[in-house]
């Protein structure tokens, strides 16, 4: 029964870390396309930004909680460390889809700023 708490409890710091670290990185570096999207308007690219973090802590969390019951529970330490991993590699992945969802949004956001900008511009003539 100790091993299974144990890998539960490795499982789950891990992941709360690692969440935590990707979300803060994907918020202070992203923050620039955001303001750039927004034309500049800090105050509503900063809430956009902020709201996009805590969307992506709500999911990543809870897809950690509710994958925390699937699979076998571990009896030895090789079934633990395998157990943690394959548990690790799949919140990896839900990560990375994650980062990729909010970038194609954060680029489509940019690149329709962007055109407008250029409509906005007189043409020489």
């Amino acid at each position: 029964m100790n091993i299974i708490i144990a890998t539960h409890l490795a499982y789950i710091l891990t992941s709360i870390a690692l969440t935590l670290w990707v979300g803060r990185t994907l918020h202070n570096n992203g923050r620039f396309f955001i303001i750039d999207a927004f034309h500049g308007d800090t105050k509503s690219a900063d809430a956009v930004n902020h709201l996009l973090l805590v969307g992506f802590y709500l999911v990543n969390f809870g897809f950690v909680a509710l994958f925390l019951r699937y699979g076998d529970h571990p009896t030895t330490l090789v079934d633990g460390i395998e157990y943690i991993s394959t548990k690790i590699g799949v919140v990896l992945v839900a990560l990375g889809f994650m980062h990729f969802f909010n970038m194609r949004n954060i680029a489509n956001m940019r690149s329709k700023a962007q055109h407008k900008k250029g409509a906005e511009l007189p043409v020489a003539g």
